[in-house]
């Protein structure tokens, strides 16, 4: 290691070379990680504690974030998780920089070791084992044969040494966090000394919110004392009308219109013949496939099912009909529909349950399986007699008794099936559908003995559906666009605050999305709308300003209706959460000030409330049972002496005055280790998260996202 540590000196391709001679492969990341930090080539996207992660370096990630996540999660999406993701390793680089936090190729390969990547097949040795040299030439390998997958191996390496040094970084922490045995016995005292109360809680619901004045002043001087609770990020409130691009009923008409017309035969003059065709229409048609490819918006499904698989509005209607009648038309969701019966197969799906009795030697029997098939045979027939027992309780003797494990966790059921599916034995089918409901057989098959019940027994439907979707006409569209430009120009055109006036005149429904961030994507009533996010916090919308914006199904008028700075809340915006506080401190002021001096039973008198009594309180679950979660209470409560009276204590749904009636001490223990170690424990868990996020806060963070996306 002092040999490498030299040469770490040197430069960045020496480095390589020699690096490669020594371990006759390439982790080729290892040496060139730690450019993380530090100034970047272009603009940056965000900057951390005045260090740049670069635009170019970003939209790499978020190519590379694509491509594993597919179109599974949306452009904003994406951009948010790389954000995240760089962000972190933005902030733990610098710590890793100030600790001189490295890792060597040995060091990864540890980490390689203990992680997923131990389990590509191309690094494992004929054992099915990691193995340190077939590593190496794997990776040798993909370089000089796979080009791509090499790249790909490439980016690998980079999370693996950002994981190395974050695993190594977080372990520095986690080593000097402990508990001592007094805290262990503190922990345990505070979850077992026990303490029974008598009080009285004058809530302060009892004085009306409407007695308690409160200033705008007030307010401010609150928010000035209480700032950490009423910052606020950079936000927006909008309001928007939405014009759904849907059918009208006149459109449903017609759809509806246009299906039943295709039912019947139809006439057709043929050019070529100079005659007229008939044309045979979905009731007569010879070639169902061929007719719904041609008029439908759903093909020719060959497939029986049973009526639970069929559309619920219909299922029942169908299940009556005989081959070759016709139900409908029908509306399903979004489509009108027809639907004739091509066949039927009475009792066509049958499910069982079954007791498997395998053998040595018979198919996928268990290792543990040591019996012959004489004897499984012998076993079957002595369990076909108890099985067909008046009391006997057939999913409990599979359950307890056979040797298909998977049945046998489903007490026995394995479900339907039709004469057709082939996933069954033969002879096992060939019961299914030869004998009656709740009779109990035996057959032999290659799995070995069964013994079947027939549980159910369905009918089965072949069913064509003509089914086409209902949709707006150009005409509706048309409308639309309309109704949305006319609605878009009266509100430009008259004063601001007539938005929801003009609305309401041609009963358009308004619907107000407060509380906007400015890397939001999804708005409530218009789903993922990045573009009104982005045109809401162009510096050059102004508050009040309104525009149309073309969305996947209509139109969306918007209008910004409200600004709100980085910092602290203004007075309007903070007093939802202040009011409610500065009046509970006014009212447990009142209370406490009408009640000074006074016994237990004299303020339940005086406050019409009553004397309660609570048992068993303990520090460490300071709820009172009626009164809510009470800390400051619970608290007080364990500083008295048994029998004594606290003062009037400030809680959190009213003020209190309490009695101790009993106090009971922890039992004792000879040792406190236990509790010291889950303490050690519990807290190393936390580390990696609350040490991040304390980072996290601490840093000066210019977040510039929204520039780029």
């Amino acid at each position: 290691m002092a040999i490498l540590e030299n040469i770490r000196k040197r430069t960045t391709v020496l480095i390589l070379i020699i690096g490669m001679a020594l371990f006759a492969f390439v982790i080729s990341g290892v040496f060139t990680s730690n450019d993380l930090g530090g100034a970047k080539v272009g603009s940056s996207v965000v900057e951390v504690n005045g260090e740049s992660v670069s635009i170019d370096d970003f939209r790499r990630e978020v190519e590379n974030a694509s491509r594993r996540f597919g179109p599974s999660i949306s452009s904003t999406q994406l951009v948010n998780t790389v954000y995240d993701q760089e962000l972190r390793k933005a902030i733990l680089e610098q710590q890793f920089e100030d600790l001189g936090i490295d890792v060597e190729s040995d060091q990864i390969i540890e980490y390689v070791k203990t992680s997923g990547y131990a389990q590509i097949p191309d690094f494992l040795d004929e054992n099915g084992i990691f193995n340190e040299e077939v590593f190496r030439s794997a990776i040798a390998d993909w370089k000089a044969n796979d080009p791509l997958r090499y790249d790909a191996w490439l980016q690998d390496e980079q999370r693996i040494i950002q994981l190395a040094k974050e695993r190594m970084y977080f372990n520095l922490i986690k080593g000097g966090v402990g508990a001592t045995l007094s805290e262990g016995e503190f922990d345990y005292n505070m979850a077992n000394e026990k303490v029974d109360i008598q009080y009285v809680r004058v809530p302060y619901t009892t004085i009306a919110d409407s007695t308690i004045q409160v200033s705008k002043d007030d307010i401010q001087a609150y928010i000035s004392q209480h700032k950490d609770d009423f910052k606020q990020d950079k936000a927006r409130d909008i309001r928007f009308v939405f014009f759904e691009e849907k059918a009208s009923g006149d459109d449903e008409t017609a759809v509806e219109d246009a299906i039943t017309a295709l039912l019947e035969d139809s006439i057709e003059y043929s050019e070529e013949r100079d005659a007229n065709d008939t044309i045979p229409g979905f009731r007569n048609t010879q070639d169902m496939a061929a007719f719904l490819d041609r008029n439908s918006d759903s093909k020719f499904d060959t497939i029986y099912k049973s009526k639970n698989e069929l559309p619920i509005v219909v299922a029942d209607t169908l299940m009556t009909l005989d081959a070759g009648e016709i139900h409908g038309p029908y509306r399903d969701g979004g489509f009108f529909k027809v639907s004739k019966i091509m066949d039927v197969k009475p009792e066509g799906s049958v499910k069982s349950s079954h007791i498997l009795f395998a053998y040595a030697g018979s198919e996928r029997a268990a290792a543990n399986i040591t019996r012959t098939k004489e004897e499984a045979e012998e076993e079957a027939k002595k369990m076909l007699i108890e099985a067909r027992k008046a009391d006997a309780n057939f999913a409990t003797l599979a359950r307890e008794n056979s040797d298909d494990p998977t049945a046998a966790q489903r007490s026995g059921d394995i479900g339907y099936f039709q004469e057709s599916n082939l996933g069954l034995a033969e002879a096992y089918r060939n019961y299914l559908f030869s004998h009656d409901l709740d009779e109990i057989g035996m057959v032999e098959t290659p799995f070995g003995f069964h013994i079947i019940k027939i549980d159910d027994k369905q009918d089965l439907v072949q069913v064509a559906t003509l089914s086409r979707e209902i949709e707006p006409s150009e005409e509706t569209i048309n409308t639309l666009f309309t109704d949305a430009t006319k609605f878009e120009m009266a509100s430009i055109d008259a004063a601001p605050e007539a938005f929801g006036d003009i609305a309401r005149e041609s009963t358009y429904t308004v619907r107000p999305v407060n509380k906007i961030k400015e890397m939001d994507e999804n708005l409530p009533g218009l789903s993922a709308q990045r573009g009104v996010v982005q045109w809401a916090f162009n510096d050059d919308t102004k508050v009040g300003d309104i525009k149309r914006f073309n969305i996947n199904n209509g139109y969306a008028v918007v209008q910004l209706t409200k600004k709100y700075k980085e910092g602290l809340m203004s007075t309007e915006d903070a007093s939802a959460t202040a009011l409610p506080r500065i009046r509970k401190e006014r009212k447990a002021e009142q209370i406490i000030n009408a009640n000074q001096g006074k016994t237990l039973d004299a303020v339940a008198k005086d406050n019409n409330v009553n004397l309660s009594n609570a048992s068993a309180l303990t520090l460490k679950s300071p709820t009172i049972p009626g009164a809510g979660r009470e800390p400051l209470v619970v608290g007080t409560a364990f500083t008295l002496a048994p029998d004594a009276t606290s003062t009037l204590v400030e809680g959190e749904t009213g003020v209190f005055i309490l009695k101790v009636t009993k106090k009971e001490d922890a039992p004792s223990v000879d040792n406190f280790s236990t509790y010291a170690n889950t303490l050690k424990t519990n807290a190393a868990s936390r580390v990696n998260n609350a040490v991040y996020n304390a980072l996290k806060e601490g840093a000066e963070i210019e977040d510039k996202r929204a520039t780029f996306y």
